[in-house]
């Protein structure tokens, strides 16, 4: 399979062969076990405090008394210790030694990175994603890209290559997240819009667009091709990139 690489001004360069990976199965229930598996890592355990609720002198009446056999507070007929009481230790709380990670196999994995890559060279699974661009998949810039080292710069590219219109559209999409998240450091909410992988440089003049992602393809990973589980996100390759992938098959 064919591809062409562009310049920075959009104009075809030359056309390369695209490695096998492009070509692999679309399996969209394995990219999102593996997305749910790297989340999964980043769980922080949590749970109650060991002695909540327990810490008071309690002890029951015994029998003879009328009233039931929980225990109650020293001089009061207050119940304590006990779940269905005010005040009382939770029944279920959630626990520290909880296991939260999700396991997956390595076999699996690796081919749900090879299906996230391949899914974004289909036109069809893109756009359903939402992602607004004109022309061809999959976008190959050639290696001056990587050497950007202006915001405007990178811009420009993507006006060219008619791909910025999706940075737009995420950009618009921003707002102030509702409930207590606006208080503990997530207070907006944006979509995703480009993923940008490149092979020897990382492109840091693109952080700051809205929406996108910048890695070297040597740490991509299935939850950056397929954020939320959803596969088929909008990528930028640059020619290095394609040819390590090329030489990993």
């Amino acid at each position: 399979m064919k591809a062409q690489v562009l310049t920075l001004t959009g104009a075809v360069d030359h056309e390369i062969d695209l490695p096998v990976v492009f070509s692999s199965e679309y399996r969209p229930d394995l990219i999102k076990k593996a997305v749910i598996s790297q989340q999964s890592r980043r769980y922080q355990p949590h749970g109650s405090y060991v002695f909540a609720g327990v810490n008071a002198s309690a002890v029951g009446w015994g029998s003879g008394r009328g009233v039931s056999h929980v225990p109650r507070l020293k001089n009061s007929s207050k119940a304590a210790k006990v779940p269905q009481a005010k005040g009382g230790r939770e029944a279920h709380p959630p626990k520290v030694e909880k296991v939260l990670v999700k396991e997956i196999n390595r076999k699996e994995k690796r081919k749900a990175l090879r299906s996230a890559i391949a899914a974004t060279n289909r036109d069809e699974l893109v756009r359903s994603r939402g992602h607004l661009f004109t022309g061809s998949l999959p976008y190959i810039l050639s290696g001056d890209f990587e050497s950007l080292k202006r915001t405007r710069e990178v811009v420009s590219t993507l006006q060219a290559i008619g791909v910025y219109g999706d940075i737009e559209r995420a950009e618009r999409s921003r707002k102030v997240r509702a409930g207590r998240g606006k208080l503990r450091g997530r207070r907006y909410k944006q979509r995703k819009s480009i993923l940008i992988v490149t092979g020897d440089e990382k492109l840091k003049a693109a952080r700051n667009l809205a929406g996108v992602d910048v890695c070297l393809v040597d740490n991509l990973s299935v939850e950056m091709l397929a954020p939320g589980t959803h596969a088929a996100r909008l990528t930028l390759w640059t020619e290095n990139a394609v040819k390590k992938l090329g030489g990993e098959q």
